[in-house]
Parts: C-alpha cells; structure tokens; sequence
C-alpha cells in the first residue's frame, strides 16, 4: 500500500512521531520514496507533547539518506502538531512551494488519465472506486478502464460525500458506474465509447488467462519430468531381475503409493484452518493478504485461503464457511443479525476486527487451536529397587519390587516409568503400593516400600522407577508476520 501511494503522487509528505522517532514503517516508506523517485517534505508530529525531541527524529533521518535543511540538505523538516493545528499552515505552504519549483504541471484538455486510489462496495451505489486524477478532466458519462474493469462516469462525489459535475487534474474523487471493482493501484484510462471499453478489457482478460495458463503448462512440465525421473530410478533399480519379478516390484511400489495417498491428504486436512477474507475496501483486503502470505505453515496446521472479497459478510460466504468448514474474518465490515443467527445455526465462526493488528492475532489464536496439546512429564520423585519378591494374589504369582524412595515422593495416582541403566523398560501405572502392610497413597523420601506394576514384567536391583505426572501445555503458533 505504501509503495502504491508513493508511484502514485508527485509530493510525499512523510510523517513521523516527534516522540517515537524514526520506526521501521518510516524506513520502509523512505525506501518505496527513494525506489518512486519522489520529493519528500518531513512533517515531524506530535511536537506539542513534552517527550517530544524533533531533532532526533532529524538525525535518525539522516542515518537512511533524508537530509534536511539544517542540515545542508534538500528536505524540508516541519515541527507540527495535528491535534493544536501549530505549523499546519506552514506545512501547506511548503508543499506549494516544493510544487511550483519542481513546475509540476497537468494537461486538463485529452483523455483521463489517473489511478485508482481504493475501491469498495456500497450499498446504495454499488462498486465505487477512489481515484486520482492526473491528466485531463473526468465529467459524467466518461467511459473509463483499470486493470480488467470499465465504468460509465454515473457519478461524481468529493471527499465531503458532494456530488460533482466534473474534476480536474490533482483531483481525488469517488466514481460511480462501473461494471466490476477495480483493484487499488491500476491505472485509469478514458477510452472513446463502450465498445472500446469491452474490448480492451476481454484483451486483457485473455491476456492473463494466457500467462496463467503458461503457468500451469510450467508445473505440468515440471511434474511430468519429476514422474519421469522417478520411473528411470526405479528402471535402474529393477534392471537385474527378470521381467516378471520387475513388473511386480513397480506393481508393489505403485500400490504402495497410492495406499499413502489417502493417509497424506487425512493428516493435511486434519489440521488445516479454511479461511474466507472480507475487506471494506480493496486495499484492505490485499494488505491482509500480503500477511497472510508471510505464514509460511506449521508442520501441523496449513492455512487456506478459500474466498475473499470486499463487503459485508453474505449468505454465500456462511455457506462457504460450512462447506469447507472454515471461518470468516472481517476487517472493518459488519454481519447482519440475520447472517450471525444463520452462522450460529451453521457452526460457522464470524471473526470482525477494525485492527489489523487484532485480526492477526485473533488468527494465530485460531490456528493454534487446531494444534494438539504439548504433553511435558513432571518428575515428582525416584525409587531404587533393593530387592524382588514373588506373592500369591489368588491363583496368581505376582512380583514385587521392594524400593527405597531416593528423592521426592511416590504417588499411586501418577504415572511411573522403570530404567534400567537409564533406558527406559516400562511406563504406566502401579496395581499397588504398600509400606509394611499397609496400602498406602504417597510414600516419602527415605522410606521403604513394595510396589507392583500394571504388566508382568521382572525386576532387577538396582533398577529405578521413576514417579512422574503428565502437565498439558497448549501449542502456540510461532508467526511474526513483521509488522
């Protein structure tokens, strides 16, 4: 989004917290600046707080190739406050007088050219697109493209929501009339009639379709030479025996192939999170997108991208939800009371945020969800065996260990594991534990006891058993997604 708004000006005015200083989003739009080739103008903000230090915000900018005047370089640093309104005016002036010595000048006669700014959904106007205007005048019933979309000029509104009858070059305006959404960022042309419109816009349909089809002709080549190179590998490998012992083993490995397959695709879909996306506006969509593709799995749990799209959340997105047993996250969008009672009805989880911040993290929660629990052991104590002993228990012969508790206690509820020159023989549970003759529950350091386990299996002195309890701990997905 930053990159976007820096090929789309001609000024950039970067603001950065007089109190906060230079942070990474500021050394990421110094970088789409310099890669745009646009002027900058710093308005340094915040200035009327107390911890405010505007001149090391100066020399933090210098440390990224922002010089300014005070400096010895060209960029013009402005202290303001945007909640006093101190220097406002100051920092007006500066970006008219930046503008009149770079003479950047529009053409108002030709053709409209612009960019689009944003796009959304309206409920009352349909697809409406933020554009920018750059050369030329949009009037209404302009026929204009971007990207794979083309509208007729329906209406015009200001920034204030006020209807226009036309907008000039440097004019940002909200237009009303197109066919399909346009995406954020794609250049605005005006072409002659409709026709024209139609048919540039099947051209660059078929274009894509074109590219991605060579795109999926790529993958297809590429998994046929990897199935090819396999079948030379098990050729090579086969080459000694005889035609009907290789016909059988290649029938073998096929077969063996196809038994795992199912077996893959159940454990992958067993902790896979389907996601359906909405946005308010184009632009929000994508940034969310742009994160999302930052995750770059978990070795128990995929993500799955199944929808997005910008609006409210519909009928057809619960559905979707259900089908594939996903959940819906809204970013700065809202559910009708009857879509959340059909949700709940389905099972399907709406997730609405305004942060994007929040919308993240709300994710990380959902797929760490998905996870099994982390069992971790507890040792609460230790025993050496000293002696072994053989007792009648009805008709049968069971043995004994008579142990000393070296540390901790034993408790019969546990669990217990026996090592045997620290390699582990048994785990389980104890049928009982006596002191004396006594059936007793926990048994202390230094005291004598008899135990006997869960499974018939011979004691050795020296032998330790090893008192433990299992402690749940919940998985937590490890994603910084780099804000």
């Amino acid at each position: 989004m930053r990159a976007r708004g820096a090929n789309a000006t001609d000024i950039i005015i970067l603001v950065v917290a007089a109190d906060d200083g230079v942070m990474n989003q500021t050394v990421e739009s110094i970088q789409h600046a310099k890669n745009a080739r646009v002027p900058v103008i710093v308005a340094v903000n915040k200035c009327d707080k107390p911890q405010a230090e505007p001149e090391r915000v100066a020399r933090e900018l210098l440390e990224h190739g922002v010089v300014g005047e005070e400096h010895g370089g060209d960029v013009q640093v402005i202290p303001v406050s945007a909640l006093k309104g101190d220097n406002l005016m100051l920092l007006a002036e500066a970006t008219v007088a930046l503008a009149e010595v770079l003479e950047l000048k529009a053409d108002p006669g030709g053709l409209v050219e612009g960019v689009v700014i944003e796009s959304r959904t309206d409920r009352g106007k349909g697809a409406v697109a933020s554009v920018i205007v750059q050369q030329g005048t949009l009037r209404r019933g302009c026929v204009l493209v971007a990207g794979r979309s083309w509208a007729k000029v329906r209406f015009l509104f200001d920034e204030q929501d006020k209807a226009l009858e036309e907008a000039g070059p440097s004019r940002a305006v909200q237009v009303v009339g197109w066919k399909d959404l346009p995406s954020a960022g794609e250049e605005l042309l005006e072409v002659e009639s409709e026709q024209r419109a139609r048919e540039v816009v099947e051209w660059r349909s078929y274009e894509e379709e074109q590219a991605q089809l060579k795109e999926e002709h790529k993958v297809i080549q590429e998994r046929q030479q990897e199935h090819q190179e396999r079948y030379q590998e098990q050729r090579q490998s086969t080459a000694h025996l005889s035609w009907r012992q290789r016909k059988a083993a290649l029938y073998r490995a096929n077969r063996q192939q196809a038994a795992m397959r199912p077996s893959e695709k159940t454990e992958k879909n067993q902790h896979c999170l389907p996601l359906i996306v909405k946005g308010d506006v184009d632009g929000s969509v994508e940034a969310i997108l742009s994160l999302l593709e930052t995750y770059d799995g978990h070795d128990q749990c995929q993500m799955e991208l199944v929808h997005f799209g910008v609006g409210e959340v519909s009928e057809k997105d619960v559905n979707l939800a259900e089908t594939f047993s996903g959940s819906i996250y809204g970013f700065n969008v809202s559910a009708s009371k009857s879509i959340l009672r059909l949700a709940e009805k389905k099972g399907v989880q709406i997730h609405l945020h305004n942060i994007i911040y929040k919308l993240i993290d709300g994710l990380k929660e959902e797929l760490s969800s998905t996870l099994p629990a982390l069992l971790s052991h507890n040792v609460l104590g230790e025993a050496a065996v000293l002696a072994v002993f053989q007792v009648s228990v009805g008709k049968k012969k069971v043995l004994v260990a008579g142990c000393r508790v070296r540390s901790g206690l034993l408790d019969r509820r546990m669990r217990f594991r026996l090592l045997r020159d620290q390699e582990t023989l048994w785990e389980g549970s104890l049928t009982a534990l006596k002191h004396h003759k006594d059936d007793v529950q926990k048994v202390g350091t230094g005291v004598e006891c008899g135990l006997s386990l869960d499974t018939a299996l011979e004691f050795s002195p020296g032998d330790v058993i090893v008192c433990y309890e299992e402690v749940s701990q919940p998985q937590v997905i490890a994603w910084d997604p780099g804000f």
